[in-house]
């Protein structure tokens, strides 16, 4: 599978979530979509993200964007996740894999010398006309939230 680029049609989706029934791109149409792909519900650095993420949550709506995690985490776990940390972005469960590995961001790992699958902490933001309008890789945390929202206002 080739990388989203900038310019691309942003891959549909459906995923569940724990407060909200249904995710899907088709559900944003219009509106500017940060779609934010993260390993792990409550580890340090997702748990960060989180919080930094729904501490611009009102500067986002106000800039017309909807946050939405994605993770393979069960509906479960991100409604324990969101309860503990206070979080008030969307989380979006993808247990099945079929989203982190539309956006390219289900990828081989390695730790300690072992190898493995996992999500690779990344973010798109999609223009009001479906399109990838910005995509950032192998994200460091700190920051990040806040580069997100320039773009978002920055893209109109």
């Amino acid at each position: 599978m080739s990388e989203l680029a900038i310019g691309d049609a942003a891959p549909d989706f459906t995923l569940p979530t724990d407060s909200d029934g249904e995710l899907s791109l088709a559900r944003f149409a219009g509106r500017k979509l940060v779609l934010y792909f993260y390993p792990k519900d409550d580890t340090p650095g997702c748990t960060t993200e989180g919080k930094d993420f729904s501490a611009l949550a009102a500067e986002f709506e106000a800039a017309d964007t909807v946050v939405v995690g994605v993770s393979r985490d069960s509906v479960t776990a991100h409604a324990k996740f969101r309860n503990k940390h206070g979080l008030t972005v969307l989380l979006g469960a993808d247990e099945s894999g079929a989203v982190t590995e539309a956006y390219g961001v289900w990828v081989a790992k390695s730790m300690y010398g072992k190898s493995y699958m996992g999500i690779e902490r990344a973010t798109f933001l999609v223009g009001r006309d479906g399109r990838v309008a910005q995509v950032w890789r192998k994200v460091k945390v700190p920051g990040h939230a806040a580069a997100v929202l320039a773009a978002a206002k920055a893209l109109g």
